[in-house]
């Protein structure tokens, strides 16, 4: 529509009204008539955001079992490192304790061939 230098300034109001009300009429028919395809791009978005939800828990249920995996192993290797090294003291204490059972009975003989040479020698004295 044309303006035309005639007009007044009521008819300029109320042909901006119309235009809006055309407007808005319009937005409501286009509302109406893209209802259908709105409600189907919802059930997407939903199907979407369920499935990522969906894989973002696998991820989370993963990383946990990964993290128990990894405690687990952990644990496992500290008690097989302290059973070694219990095992490693106790195989030191035990050789330890031959050693000086060794050092004992080389003394014991030591003193027993000492003690013989001395009552064979009090026996060609006396």
């Amino acid at each position: 529509m044309k303006n035309q230098d005639t007009a007044g300034l009521s008819d300029r109001q109320s042909s901006a009204a119309r235009a809006k009300a055309s407007l808005l009429e319009a937005f409501k028919a286009a509302k109406t008539a893209a209802e259908p395809t709105r409600t189907a791009r919802e059930a997407e978005r939903a199907a979407v955001a369920e499935a990522r939800e969906a894989r973002r828990a696998a991820r989370d249920q993963e990383k946990r079992d990964a993290q128990q995996r990894a405690k687990e192993e952990a644990d496992a290797k500290a008690a097989a490192s302290a059973a070694a090294e219990t095992a490693d003291a106790d195989a030191r204490e035990a050789a330890e304790k031959d050693r000086i059972a060794r050092l004992l009975a080389d003394d014991a003989a030591h003193k027993a061939r000492r003690d013989q040479r001395y009552a064979n020698r009090k026996s060609r004295q006396g």
